[in-house]
């Protein structure tokens, strides 16, 4: 048994106090996994005033002190409330001033000095509790000068012997703002603002940027979107940057809660069921599906289930495109999901020009978002790209065969369908044709080789998606690093 590992979390979100996205999962379900190895964690998130009031309640004050932050040296309150959940301590960073408004983000410009201020002091927190961490693991770019501060203004203290990992869960968010604004708010030295760390271009710093330069290790949440941010395609400015520092650089894909998503214990659903008597009770999912959207009821229709941000970046254009030629009388389109008005709006139509057959439930449901992935028959996530991807994960635990392109996560988690393996069909080409293609490909083994079909849904939900190999995959980077 390896020595016990102090690791302090630190991130701008955190389910179920605020979430806006896949991270807030991660920040819940990792460290959970991590106390169940034997490790103590500790959670650092700003205290915004959209937490729960339920969740405030629990909360106890731990103390609080003055800390300077931007080039002049203002000084500014730290709070800090704490309370512990599933063996998890979460301490939560009060400032009134940074946090109290925004729902958790505002607008870039008044971000940049709320997590300037957050990153700084998250490490103070820890050195005022007395607790020092083997690992400060951040994530994204809110937390991603945490390294830099780190090795500058904290070397001297107990969490200086702290060695840092900053995990990448999207590249297109990267804290990018004037050199004058990030340098009065952060305080850092003006030599950390030059080409290799902070500098972005003449005018422009980029936070992520100086993090990946400082953080002892990068990691990301797939080992294939790891190779895909090296490339001008993916890398989204910073390739050349992650390329040099590929050395440090590795991807473990993400798990789900296996207890929160879990087909024999769901309530949310209208049967539950395990891998034992799904083929049956998916059909009574199904069945209830399609009347509470006010689809025909057909147990022999293929349900098809898309729950998503409508953007362009889940490959909706895609969809959008080839709606008509899925819809061939044998075929049901369910669409759950918020986001861009022309995707709103295009789905709306095709719920009217497709009655019976497409419904658009254009909001966020969390109770249909459990029915459709236990009624549905098969789960589109075509993503333009995809760092992770969770909802292809929490539908084959539910047994619904996932329809995917090869990008990120979904490449590492889904393997094509070929005879007697595979768990999902895939196509590589961001293209309407290839995912037309890949749909059609599905339906033939779903309407001709149901044995074949009913054979994936078992091996779907017999597969591990947990988060506990991928528990294991950052404990081995942890001890690595505390060699």
């Amino acid at each position: 048994m390896a020595e016990k590992r102090n690791i302090a979390f630190i991130g701008s979100e955190c389910y179920p106090f605020v979430k806006t996205g896949g991270l807030g999962d991660v920040m819940y379900a990792l460290p959970r996994a991590l106390v169940g190895e034997g490790c103590e964690v500790r959670v650092i998130i700003p205290l915004y005033a959209c937490i729960p009031q339920k969740y405030k309640d629990q909360m106890e004050y731990k103390g609080s002190f003055m800390m300077d932050l931007t080039l002049e040296g203002r000084t500014f309150f730290v709070g800090i409330m704490e309370l512990e959940k599933d063996g998890v301590i979460y301490d939560f960073v009060e400032n009134k001033e940074f946090f109290d408004w925004g729902n958790p983000y505002t607008g870039l410009w008044e971000d940049i000095p709320k997590y300037c201020y957050f990153a700084k002091a998250s490490l103070a927190i820890m050195n005022y509790l007395g607790w020092a961490p083997d690992i400060i693991h951040c994530h994204d770019w809110q937390a991603a000068l945490v390294p830099l501060y780190k090795r500058t203004k904290f070397w001297d203290t107990p969490v200086g012997a702290a060695k840092t990992i900053l995990t990448i869960h999207n590249l297109r968010f990267q804290g990018i703002c004037s050199i004058p604004h990030l340098k009065y708010w952060s305080g850092l030295r003006d030599d950390l603002f030059d080409y290799p760390v902070l500098k972005w271009n003449e005018q422009e710093a980029n936070m992520f940027k100086g993090g990946i330069a400082f953080a002892d290790r990068i990691t990301t949440v797939s080992e294939t979107y790891a190779q895909e941010i090296q490339t001008e395609a993916y890398g989204e400015g910073l390739d050349a940057h992650l390329r040099y520092h590929s050395p440090r650089l590795s991807g473990i894909v993400n798990g789900i809660d296996v207890d929160q998503w879990d087909p024999a214990a769901d309530q949310l659903l209208a049967a539950q069921y395990d891998v034992d008597n799904a083929i049956e009770r998916k059909k009574t999912n199904k069945t209830a599906l399609q009347e509470r959207l006010g689809l025909d009821q057909d147990e022999h229709k293929m349900v098809i289930g898309l729950v998503s941000r409508l953007t362009d970046q889940k490959g909706l254009d895609l969809v959008n495109a080839i709606v008509p030629q899925m819809i061939d009388g044998n075929t049901q389109l369910v669409v759950l999901g918020t986001g861009d008005p022309r995707y709103e709006n295009a789905f709306r139509y095709y719920e009217g020009e497709y009655k019976g057959s497409v419904c658009a439930y254009i909001s966020y449901n969390e109770q249909l978002a459990h029915l459709i992935y236990a009624g549905a028959d098969a789960f589109l996530v075509p993503s333009l790209f995809e760092p992770c991807g969770l909802t292809q994960l929490i539908a084959m635990r539910y047994g619904t065969v996932p329809i995917v392109r090869e990008t990120g996560g979904l490449k590492d988690t889904v393997l094509p369908f070929s005879g007697g393996d595979g768990n999902g069909f895939t196509f590589s080409w961001y293209d309407a044709d290839h995912l037309l293609g890949t749909v059609n490909d599905a339906k033939t083994v779903y309407f001709t080789d149901r044995y074949a079909w009913d054979e994936m849904v078992k091996r779907n939900m017999r597969k591990d998606v947990s988060w506990t190999s991928s528990a294991d995959k950052y404990l081995a980077l942890y001890d690595e690093l505390m060699q």
